[in-house]
């Protein structure tokens, strides 16, 4: 069941507050579920999870919530390929945490890259720099997804 008084994560309490939307239950509940998990959920298994606790919410509910939650920029929506979109939450606890996904394109595995050395940081910054310079275009984030086979579905041959 969803906890009221302990979901209170400021950061988008405040952000309801300040885009002038209500936190209505459908909407807590969706971010509620995304904050539990590492998982990259699509809104089937958002509705599955959100049911559970609250019958009475729709797909259609959820679906609408989802938009207006990437709409916000609280929520993030991805394609990996597999004709389903995902979702996850845009931070956590700790703020913002930027990173890439790796996507097995055999069995649909995504990976969360973070943990990112000198180099990649010092070329993102330089295409960054150099797509901004050529086209005119302030770059306020990005989003990477490498494709290929993970270690298990390498394994299998």
């Amino acid at each position: 069941m969803l906890d009221r008084a302990n979901i209170g994560h400021p950061w988008w309490h405040g952000r309801f507050r300040g885009c002038g939307y209500r936190l209505t239950i459908p909407r807590e509940a969706i971010l509620d579920v995304l904050s539990k998990t590492s998982r990259h959920l699509s809104a089937e298994d958002i509705f599955l999870a959100v049911h559970k606790v609250y019958p009475a919410v729709g797909l259609t509910t959820i679906y609408r919530t989802l938009e207006l939650l990437v709409q916000m920029r609280l929520v993030f929506k991805f394609d990996f390929g597999d004709k389903r979109a995902r979702y996850e939450l845009a931070e956590g606890t700790k703020g913002i945490r930027h990173h890439h996904h790796l996507v097995c394109t055999r069995c649909g595995r995504i990976i969360d890259y973070t943990d990112f050395i000198d180099e990649e940081k010092e070329l993102l910054g330089q295409t960054e720099k150099g797509l901004s310079k050529k086209f005119n275009f302030k770059i306020t984030n990005h989003i990477i997804q490498f494709y290929g086979l993970c270690d298990k579905c390498q394994n299998k041959g």
